[in-house]
């Protein structure tokens, strides 16, 4: 945190020896007023992209700059940790409820940030490390209140994501909303729909991974927004402690997972129709699926990590004996018949029907597996 802000001051300085003004605004100056760790630092100026890009190509800096987008935002990686810089601007009306149709270039910080979300985000720090507040954010985050800068009914309608920034940051910063702004989410919680599940998502897991994540998921309850977000299943909800757990639960419809998500969130939902202390379910889904399932059904934690421990085996190369020795033992070519034969030996190592010792295991496959003819075709 420290060197992270002593780069920022140095490169506000770069900035402002440059004839510009700069500061540090929002996350992370609001993280270092609560002394908690922040992860990245943004910082508006007066300078534009153009300015930007002209002043770090005279410091033969031009490799480490990019001009992401119209709306006036520069990346600077600078002494390895990534800057976001934005020009002080004005945003004219929005459209879509999210966008704003243009903006315009402004050179007061100011008005710049009368533009922004919430009034903890508008604190500033100078380069000489003074914090800067001019919204009276320092007050609210005293409260610990998240309070929008403008009206919220209007704020929300022209971006509705600000409703669920609001919640996360309410979340993880355990802040409580601003009564207006309760008022506002029941009016404008509609527009919701106009943002994509991508963006809601992103949102979304901010809350469900907090530290805090039963506060949000209230939250969202009690403001109604399960069916605008079509979320369905918050209510039932036990296991607050594991993002994939808590989505597993609310299992919807049209949001967006990777390709590892989908699959633990298909295996939770398959071990929560089963019982999760059964050795052949802990077996076939493992502690971490069995664990979000059986927890949420009201099993202890300390009760299926205790059972997965006292497994005969946690997977096939547990088994003591190995594929070629079976099939020097039935004298036969590797085959389809070793699946069944390790099928069955896991299955009856299981349910503590065999011993698993190459000795028992032996004897076992000789006397069901002789006549294998019957079992395979072979190859």
């Amino acid at each position: 945190m420290k060197k992270m802000k002593e780069t920022a001051l140095d490169l506000l300085n770069i900035i402002e020896n440059s004839g510009y003004k700069a500061y540090i605004v929002g996350g992370f100056v609001r993280d270092y007023l609560m002394d908690i760790k922040s992860s990245d630092i943004d910082i508006t100026t007066n300078a534009t992209p153009k300015d930007l890009t002209n002043l770090f190509k005279k410091l033969e800096f031009s490799k480490n700059i990019n001009d992401e987008n119209s709306y006036g935002a520069v990346s600077i990686f600078y002494k390895n940790i990534l800057f976001e810089v934005t020009t002080f601007r004005k945003e004219l009306a929005y459209f879509d409820n999210r966008h704003p149709s243009k903006i315009i270039y402004v050179d007061d910080l100011e008005t710049d940030l009368k533009r922004r979300d919430f009034t903890i985000n508008t604190i500033c720090m100078n380069k000489e490390g003074q914090i800067i507040d001019l919204l009276n954010g320092k007050s609210d985050l005293n409260k610990k209140l998240i309070k929008t800068i403008n009206n919220p009914f209007i704020s929300f309608q022209d971006d509705a994501l600000r409703i669920l920034r609001a919640i996360r940051f309410a979340t993880t910063l355990n802040f409580k909303l601003d009564e207006e702004i309760i008022k506002a989410i029941q009016v404008c919680k509609k527009y919701l729909k106009n943002i994509s599940y991508e963006r809601k998502k992103r949102e979304l897991d901010k809350i469900f991974v907090s530290l805090n994540a039963e506060f949000g998921i209230k939250l969202l309850q009690e403001l109604n927004l399960s069916e605008v977000l079509e979320l369905p299943n918050l209510e039932k909800i036990k296991d607050y402690s594991d993002l994939i757990g808590i989505w597993s639960i609310i299992n919807p419809k049209h949001y967006n997972f990777t390709k590892n998500e989908k699959e633990l969130i298909k295996k939770v939902n398959l071990a929560l129709e089963l019982d999760n202390l059964n050795p052949l379910v802990l077996y076939k889904y493992g502690l971490y699926v069995n664990t979000l399932a059986g927890v949420n059904k009201g099993y202890t934690k300390k009760d299926i990590v205790e059972a997965f421990h006292n497994l005969p085996i946690k997977s096939r190369s547990d088994i003591n004996i190995k594929p070629e020795e079976i099939c020097k033992l039935l004298n036969v070519q590797p085959s389809s018949l070793l699946k069944t034969i390790l099928n069955k030996l896991e299955i009856e190592i299981l349910n503590g029907n065999l011993q698993n010792s190459s000795s028992f295991l032996e004897e076992y496959i000789l006397n069901n597996f002789k006549n294998y003819e019957k079992y395979v075709i072979m190859k």
